[in-house]
């Protein structure tokens, strides 16, 4: 493939006990942008889209419905993960010292990695792991 337009796009949908409140933060903490977020009943959210550079994620509240049958927000904040994003950012120590300063759990602390760039992983304060890094796999280093 050797346009954008060519590649897929993939874009990491997530469930959240409090889908509001962790709008907030992950704007707060990570810096997303809110794109679209649309209220649902009693307080909840139905769907959200939040933006970070060019890349999105997608939220809501946990709900009993065919889609909430099949995703499941984390049952408490030490709950394992099977899946978690990794985002590339450019300023991954001002985005670290945000993160802390904003009460994410630190996992796995900002470290330089063999095959370049530095990352690290936290957990938003409803459980969901999150991975930073400035490690770029489309751009390859010269």
């Amino acid at each position: 493939m050797s346009s954008n337009e060519s590649r897929a796009m993939i874009i990491p949908t997530m469930r959240y006990h409090d889908a509001a409140s962790a709008i907030e933060w992950l704007c707060e903490a990570f810096g997303f942008v809110r794109h679209l977020v649309v209220p649902g009943e009693n307080g909840k959210i139905a769907h959200a889209q939040l933006t970070l550079g060019n890349g999105m994620i997608m939220l809501g509240s946990s709900e009993e419905d065919e889609y909430g049958e099949l995703v499941k927000p984390l049952a408490n904040v030490d709950s394992p993960c099977t899946q978690s994003p990794y985002i590339v950012v450019k300023d991954i120590d001002a985005l670290y010292e945000k993160a802390q300063a904003a009460g994410a759990i630190i996992e796995i602390e900002l470290k330089e990695e063999d095959y370049g760039g530095k990352v690290f992983s936290c957990r938003d304060p409803q459980g969901q792991l999150w991975n930073f890094g400035s490690y770029n796999p489309w751009v390859q280093e010269q």
